[in-house]
């Protein structure tokens, strides 16, 4: 809520900087003053006193350079989106379980663990047979022996 209050009156710091300036008065700067022939009406050149609109001019561009600098400030705090104003919540670290072997639960880090009674584990199952014979009716590959070349 404070990040949009903020903007909006940068933006319309902004806009009344943009609308000062151009309504100032050039210096009068044309080719002949360039060179030294101007015609001035003071001893330090044509420029007189600071009028209203310059002040208004110097107040505004540091209004200007405070909120460019807090809306920055505010930008790298934030470590979420920069519209939303405030940090997205980030989800848990999941950590990946241990491997467990033979169905026992692992235990907490530090706890003892009770002796393992095999009677009670449950069997392992017997590791695959290797395949049996072709079935009959069918032909077995061609060995691929140099003799068979």
């Amino acid at each position: 809520m404070l990040y949009y209050l903020i903007v909006t009156l940068y933006v319309i710091v902004c806009l009344i900087l943009l609308a000062v300036i151009l309504l100032q008065q050039g210096k009068g700067g044309d080719m002949a003053s360039a060179f030294g022939g101007g015609n001035s009406q003071a001893a330090f050149g044509a420029r007189g006193g600071a009028t209203l609109l310059s002040k208004i001019t110097t107040a505004f561009a540091a209004l200007f350079v405070i909120g460019a600098m807090v809306l920055a400030i505010m930008g790298q705090r934030s470590s979420g989106s920069l519209m939303s104003g405030t940090a997205a919540p980030r989800p848990p670290a999941t950590v990946p379980a241990p491997p467990t072997t033979g169905g026992a639960t692992p235990a907490a880090p530090g706890a003892q663990q009770a002796p393992v009674n095999p009677a009670t584990q449950p069997a392992t199952p017997a590791p695959a047979a290797p395949p049996s014979a072709p079935a009959a009716g069918t032909t077995p590959p061609p060995a691929s022996t140099p003799e068979a070349r």
